[in-house]
């Protein structure tokens, strides 16, 4: 009886500790989430401030992808960095990661905002389902402080989406050609 008894202890204590390990868990997501939330907010206020004209393409589009990345480059480079894709019309919020390698002529250090505009839900959905982008750049830019100098700004236009960057601290030079990854993120959706 007395082992029936500890076993059944051991028991309901593992299933405390489980318990409140799964609240700790759930906490966390939700702080986590509502970082990228916040960052995400102060990203596109610095694009509005940069080019008025986006915050009615954000509004009118069908979502929008906002994403950080921090990269670290001499002759190979690499980054990584975290964002979400934003559906206007449902509110809901897909978390994503982002990683990006590229080889080149190149040196330095940076961060890098992105925005995304889609110009339709189907191709939104696709990026969130599949999310690749490469190409090639020549790139040569500094900023701090939020201030950007040479090629820290840049937009281009896709079938599917309109992206903008902005450089947002560091020191980039150089010739490469690379690609990004982007996927959702599993622990946070």
């Amino acid at each position: 009886m007395r082992k029936i008894k500890g076993l059944v202890g051991i028991g309901l204590l593992s299933l405390a500790f489980s318990f409140v390990a799964g609240t700790a868990s759930a906490q966390d997501k939700a702080a986590k989430q509502a970082e990228i939330v916040q960052k995400t907010q102060a990203t596109l206020e610095r694009f509005y401030k940069e080019k008025p004209a986006l915050k009615a393409a954000v509004e009118k589009a069908p979502g929008y992808g906002v994403f950080t990345t921090y990269g670290v480059s001499f002759i190979v480079g690499g980054g990584g960095g975290a964002g979400l894709v934003h559906d206007n019309q449902t509110k809901q919020n897909t978390f994503m990661d982002v990683g990006g390698a590229s080889v080149g002529l190149q040196l330095g250090a940076s961060q890098t905002e992105v925005l995304m505009i889609f110009k339709s839900a189907a191709q939104m959905k696709k990026f969130i389902e599949s999310g690749w982008e490469a190409g090639g750049s020549a790139t040569a830019s500094a900023g701090a402080s939020g201030a950007t100098a040479g090629g820290g700004r840049a937009a281009t236009t896709k079938d599917d989406a309109e992206t903008y960057t902005l450089t947002k601290n560091g020191l980039q030079a150089g010739l490469a050609v690379g690609g990004s990854k982007f996927w959702k993120d599993k622990d946070l959706n």
